[in-house]
């Protein structure tokens, strides 16, 4: 197989929905055009949105696993976000403007005994990512069918919640690319880190149900709870799928 990418993701809020992208402007420093713009803070949060914050201070898929379920579309010229879920159905608001609206609609997909959410935060200089860096994941699909070997059945790709897909034929070949840059279509990235996984990757993406024990295959199988490399821009460029991915 060619590598080359073959999907590419963006999260608009936080742990609340994907989209898939046909084509993306990446800028220097900055993570994936559209992806954790926003990011819904819970009652025991302070966070503003004025500087990065840990994942903590959010509500995620990890502690409920409902959110796993929900696709998104962001329109970047109206700024509007229309979120669906398969027993929430759909809503579309303005993330700056509505922050009611959303709060009624996700309500009944937290569990109980958990933080509530409290209020949508927008970041006013860079993504909020789960690193203090503004990363995008870059994943290998050889990887995620070593996963789905070991674990023993079909597993949504979507469980990793990664950016930019492709197929290097050989699982784990990605972390070979640590401290290295690596050029997708026009961009260039300097590949930082392993992106340690939580327990979201245990719900399934259609239903939110956890169904996986995501995190014990992981550990067993091949002695950590990685997937992905988390990397960073560091020359801005167009990215279309196909584009080829290579190592410098």
């Amino acid at each position: 197989m060619s590598h080359t990418v073959t999907e590419i993701w963006r999260h608009t809020i936080k742990a609340h929905g994907r989209e898939m992208l046909e084509q993306v402007e990446m800028t220097a420093g900055q993570a994936l055009p559209g992806d954790r713009l926003w990011a819904v803070a819970h009652e025991r949060s302070d966070a503003d949105g004025t500087e990065w914050a840990r994942c903590s201070n959010f509500t995620r898929a990890a502690s409920a696993p409902q959110l796993m379920a929900i696709s998104s579309r962001y329109d970047d010229a109206s700024g509007l976000i229309t979120l669906s879920h398969p027993s929430a159905g759909d809503i579309t608001f303005d993330p700056d403007g509505n922050d009611a609206a959303f709060l009624n609609w996700v309500m009944p997909l937290m569990p109980e005994g958990r933080a509530e959410p409290a209020r949508m935060v927008r970041a006013e200089s860079r993504a909020m990512t789960d690193t203090p860096y503004p990363s995008v994941t870059l994943a290998n699909l050889a990887s995620h069918r070593a996963v789905e070997t070991a674990i023993g059945t079909p597993l949504s790709r979507h469980r990793w919640r990664s950016n930019i897909w492709f197929d290097l034929d050989d699982a784990w070949a990605e972390e070979d690319w640590l401290g290295r840059e690596v050029q997708i279509g026009e961009a260039i990235f300097a590949v930082r880190e392993r992106m340690e996984r939580c327990q979201a990757t245990a719900a399934n993406p259609d239903t939110g149900v956890r169904d996986a024990e995501t995190l014990k295959t992981l550990k067993d199988a091949f002695g950590h709870r990685d997937f992905s490399v988390g990397a960073e821009v560091i020359r801005a460029g167009h990215i279309r799928l196909g584009d080829t991915v290579k190592v410098l």
